[in-house]
């Protein structure tokens, strides 16, 4: 009902104000710190282009779509909306003859970022505010200045002129008005000799190994203090600058050939240089050569050839491909670098248990969802799921007039964006967080994690991924071994070059290489090396060394020798094939190979065994801890692999955390370090220094401990549970929470607040449910630990990611998954049938089991 019809001769602002009196004292003027939600519903992909527009609640500023506003007022009682819609037409052809730029008119006050997929010449936005008062829908038309309230129209004006509500949460968004510096071009760098190593660097003034900046005056590598990620440093790098005048800095920790984070000391704001490689050549850094960034540019622009055909064939670029639409088949939007985030969500929810955990539990858990749905990982996982699936935001092209379009390729299917769902899962993670490429693999466990820490419904959908691997490590002095299990999500298999079938071809063309590099002249065809799949999983089955291996017979350091095997087989396998080196130059870099995956796999030979007869096994004894003096590495510290840790390291983990990571773990290499890292990064102290007890108790091996995401014995500590009790808890819930938080007390107290007491009750169900369920296992009788679903060790390939590129930093991820039958290409927004799936090129690969029928 709109009051326009109800008012009489200047009657409106009485009108206006009486109506508005009641719910005054829930109207908010939006504060420094406040979101608010004008591009997206909470709970769906609405926004004011959809055909209901979006309702901004003007006490929360959350957004809401038609069908879900209705829930919110139900749930808070607040009655006052801010109704936004977006009117998007077409231009009458030859109004301007495309002459004349649009400009914004006056109408249009949305963000601009809404209006991105429609080209400015060709159509019209006029945007539309109303206010709405729940639950009688009155309307009242805005800018409405002399009628309301001067409160209300204060808050209007804010609501309407806010921010986006992620510019704030992106510390990168401000890439965009960086400047040259006035430093840039006329630079004067001294010829001191100095050259930079491309790892281990620390500060010249602390030891501080990380926030490190190189002064590209003269060489300096000092650490910072100032800059926008939080990270941490005594301020060297600026008292260096006071010192000298010197005024650029760049960033060493995440230099790559797309990005190079640069500060003026001068100008005190981060700044462009457009002769950044050169001032890095400088002193020895050569971050161009033998790099491309995919996703923006394949040209040829610096004499190295792009990698053969790569970026075409893992697009199919150049076919005619038939686009589909509709349940299953929705794209999504890329938000600059976030297909490595867009191609593992596609993937999990083509999966089953995805889809039931999150999708068919939709209702129930927008019923239960806190008051900021935002924030609650449930509520987003089932939103994109149902995003994904439902099929509204995947609709063919309707007007006969856009017929055309779709055959010049012209027309863009809208898909969906994951802004709010990828501002919660980034959340205070120092790579996710930013506007960067990262890579996928590290994506997928992140995400792991989160579901692992955030399922207590019905059904967790880890459940589907998770196995057990056996680990045996035979002394080589004594023969006798020890056999432990570790939980695990991913099976990472070697790629041998060695083993490479065109191994003659690879010689003759790096002789090529090096002669063309001697003569300046330029590099030959590049040749992609072809590895068998037989030859990857031989590797993986190959014993790997362990010099530093403590023998507890021996009570003293020997060789040993570390094979892995399956002890028990995931419904879905997902396998990566290792196809980044990290100590090469500057950047981890991309092996270019092909491996000839099979569509069925049996792995069934790669079952363990457990302990053989005739086999003797080593005491179980923990190594004794050397007391450190000073933790920070200096004499007297416990031995650590420094280079494993720094390998650890230029993956984006803090150094101290990979310290800690290689110590806890026996020095038993970086993948066994990677796992601890996984399994420990969400703990407060994860990335201080290793602190160590004065003494230690009698425990479980140092192989056995740590070394999985979901520690098999994880019965909680009984004294964790006193505490917790005694504040009052039930017992039950307070073991629950801990099991949840991996015995962290302080998490496990959040968790009881965040879980309310209708998640017990579900758990009873839950845990009667997982009676039932196919758990063949022996090792899962025990309630206590992970659910593992054994079975036999057939698969059948079902989707794979690509990455383009020469670096995870850098480039482009692409994925195909098997539906109906047919493989189907996801690319950001675009979803086509396949004509090639480039299956021998792919970085990640999903298999499901075979049915044993």
């Amino acid at each position: 009902h709109s009051l326009l019809h109800t008012s009489r001769n200047g009657r409106m602002a009485a009108d206006l104000g009486e109506l508005l009196v009641p719910y005054m004292p829930t109207i908010r003027v939006p504060r420094t710190g406040d979101r608010v939600f004008k591009s997206e519903c909470a709970f769906s992909y609405d926004s004011p282009e959809s055909e209901g527009g979006l309702y901004v609640c003007m006490n929360t500023f959350l957004g809401f779509g038609r069908e879900h506003v209705e829930r919110h007022y139900r749930k808070t009682g607040q009655s006052v909306y801010m109704h936004l819609k977006r009117h998007v037409k077409e231009k009458a052809t030859g109004a301007a003859g495309g002459a004349i730029s649009r400009r914004r008119n006056g109408k249009v006050f949305l963000d601009l970022e809404l209006n991105r997929d429609f080209n400015g010449d060709e159509y019209d936005c006029e945007d539309e505010a109303k206010l709405v008062i729940f639950p009688d829908h009155f309307e009242i038309p805005l800018p409405n200045i002399e009628e309301l309230p001067a409160l209300v129209t204060i808050a209007c004006d804010a609501v309407l002129n806010a921010a986006s509500a992620y510019k704030k949460q992106e510390p990168d968004s401000w890439d965009k008005e960086i400047q040259v510096s006035k430093h840039a071009r006329s630079l004067r760098q001294q010829d001191n000799g100095v050259r930079i190593p491309p790892s281990g660097w620390k500060c010249q003034k602390c030891e501080m190994k990380e926030n490190l900046w190189l002064n590209l005056s003269d060489g300096a590598v000092l650490c910072g203090k100032w800059f926008f990620d939080g990270s941490g440093g005594n301020g060297h790098a600026l008292d260096h600058f006071k010192d000298t005048n010197f005024p650029l800095a760049v960033k060493l920790d995440n230099l790559t050939p797309d990005i190079a984070d640069i500060y003026s000391f001068d100008e005190e704001e981060a700044v462009l240089d457009p002769q950044i490689s050169e001032h890095l050549q400088h002193f020895g850094i050569d971050i161009i050569n033998g790099t491309d960034n995919g996703h923006h540019n394949t040209d040829n622009t610096n004499g190295v050839r792009p990698r053969v055909s790569e970026w075409e064939v893992i697009q199919e670029s150049g076919m005619k491909l038939k686009a589909v639409y509709g349940s299953g088949f929705t794209g999504i939007k890329n938000l600059g670098n976030s297909c490595y985030l867009g191609t593992i969500m596609q993937v999990l929810f083509s999966i089953p248990e995805f889809q039931r955990a999150y999708v068919g539990n939709l209702q129930r858990i927008y019923d239960y969802s806190p008051l900021d749905p935002s924030t609650d990982f449930s509520t987003q996982m089932a939103k994109l799921g149902h995003g994904l699936l439902s099929g509204l935001y995947s609709k063919p092209p309707m007007k006969s007039e856009l017929i055309e379009q779709v055959m010049k390729e012209e027309y863009k299917p809208k898909g969906i964006s994951l802004k709010m769902f990828k501002a919660l899962v980034s959340n205070g993670h120092p790579e996710f967080s930013s506007n960067r490429q990262q890579d996928a693999q590290k994506f997928f466990l992140h995400l792991i994690n989160l579901v692992e820490r955030n399922s207590v419904g019905l059904e967790n959908p880890n459940n589907a991924f998770r196995y057990l691997v056996e680990e045996r490590v035979q002394c080589c002095q004594t023969q006798k071994v020890r056999y432990t299990q570790k939980v695990d999500y991913l099976m990472q298999l070697p790629a041998p070059i060695e083993a490479a079938s065109n191994r003659e071809e690879l010689i003759a063309y790096e002789a090529k290489r090096n002669e063309a590099e001697e003569n300046m002249r330029a590099p030959p065809e590049p040749v992609r090396a072809r590895i068998p799949f037989t030859a990857c999983l031989q590797a993986f089955t190959e014993p790997e060394n362990i010099p530093d291996f403590w023998s507890s017979e021996l009570q003293a350091k020997s060789a040993g020798v570390k094979t892995s095997r399956f002890a028990s087989f995931p419904e879905y396998l997902v396998v990566q094939i290792k196809k980044f080196t990290f100590v090469v130059d500057w950047v981890p870099k991309k092996v270019d190979l092909s491996i000839d995956i099979p569509d069925f796999l049996d792995l069934s030979r790669l079952r363990g065994t457990g302990l053989q007869a005739g086999e003797q096994e080593l005491p179980d004894l923990t190594p004794p801890i050397v007391l450190p003096e000073d933790t920070r590495g200096k004499k007297g510290s416990p031995e650590i692999d420094e280079s494993a840790a720094m390998q650890l390291a230029e993956m984006g983990f803090p150094l101290e955390a990979c310290r800690k990571a290689i110590y806890y773990t026996g020095n038993m290499g970086p993948e066994m370090a990677f796992n601890w890292i996984i399994a420990h990064m969400e703990e407060p102290d994860f990335s201080e220094p290793l602190a160590l007890p004065t003494f230690m108790e009698p425990g479980p091996s140092v192989a056995g401990s740590g070394l999985a995401a979901t520690p098999l014995d994880n019965h909680p500590p009984e004294e964790s549970i006193a505490i917790l009790t005694s504040m009052g808890f039930p017992r039950r819930h307070t073991v629950q929470a801990l099991k949840a938080t991996n015995n962290n007390l302080e998490r496990a107290l959040d968790w009881i607040f965040t879980h309310t007491e209708r998640e017990e009750e579900e758990e009873e169900t839950s845990n009667a449910l997982s009676d039932m369920a196919d758990t063949t296992e022996p090792n899962d009788s025990d309630a206590s630990g992970p659910q593992i679903k054994d079975g036999p060790g057939r698969y059948e390939l079902f989707a794979f990611i690509s990455h383009i590129g020469a670096s995870t930093m850098s480039g482009h991820y692409v994925c195909h998954i098997k539906k109906e039958g047919r493989w189907v290409i996801f690319n950001d927004h675009k979803v086509c049938l396949s004509e090639r799936p480039p299956k021998d090129l792919g970085y990640i690969y999903f298999y499901r089991r075979l049915s044993s029928s």
